[in-house]
């Protein structure tokens, strides 16, 4: 589709519905807080679940959100090849096969996926990591639909790296005067 045809696309972004914008914020906020699982851990754990589900999109936020916490951009791209990766931990590799599994449509996960998962993990971290997983599928059906345009730090950052996988903005990339400047956690969006 061209931009032409996602013209006025900015009308359906979350931010016409305030009560929406706020209420997952607050969501996000949860879902994403360190507690039993880290931050690192489920920033992964989304790549991955939006690797699956081909939003390219949150794909880009996800790999430049590890980026500014510090993760090697090695690692990033590990995740396109993840079960030759030597990046990962096994409890690691669960997590990021469950989120491939789930962020996939149909949903492809088994029984097996969670006895691996019971390896490594309590009950209450196998539904954090469920938790981001279904966060992301929510993101990834949003931003696709509407075709929302991704903010020029994540896409330069995306170009740069991620195209190595085949990574391109698409119809994310959106028009000059469409482009926010930074990705909305330098924006403060989830403060809001």
């Amino acid at each position: 589709m061209t931009d032409k045809e996602y013209e006025n696309r900015q009308n359906f972004e979350m931010g016409h519905w305030p009560e929406l914008r706020q209420g997952w914020n607050s969501f996000l906020q949860l879902i994403f807080a360190g507690r039993e699982v880290s931050k690192e851990l489920k920033q992964l754990v989304f790549l991955a679940s939006s690797m699956a589900s081909g939003c390219r999109h949150c794909q880009s936020h996800g790999a430049y959100h590890l980026h500014q916490i510090g993760m090697s951009e090695e690692k990033i791209l590990s995740i396109w090849n993840l079960e030759e990766s030597e990046h990962f931990t096994e409890a690691e590799k669960a997590a990021l096969n469950l989120a491939v599994a789930g962020g996939s449509s149909p949903n492809a996960t088994e029984a097996s996926h969670f006895a691996e998962m019971r390896k490594h993990f309590t009950d209450v971290q196998v539904i954090e990591v469920v938790a981001v997983i279904a966060a992301g599928g929510f993101l990834n059906r949003w931003n696709d639909t509407i075709a929302t345009v991704t903010d020029q730090e994540s896409i330069d950052f995306a170009e740069q790296v991620l195209s190595r996988v085949g990574w391109e903005a698409g119809k994310h990339k959106g028009a000059a005067h469409e482009q926010r400047p930074a990705h909305p956690l330098n924006l403060g969006w989830t403060k809001r």
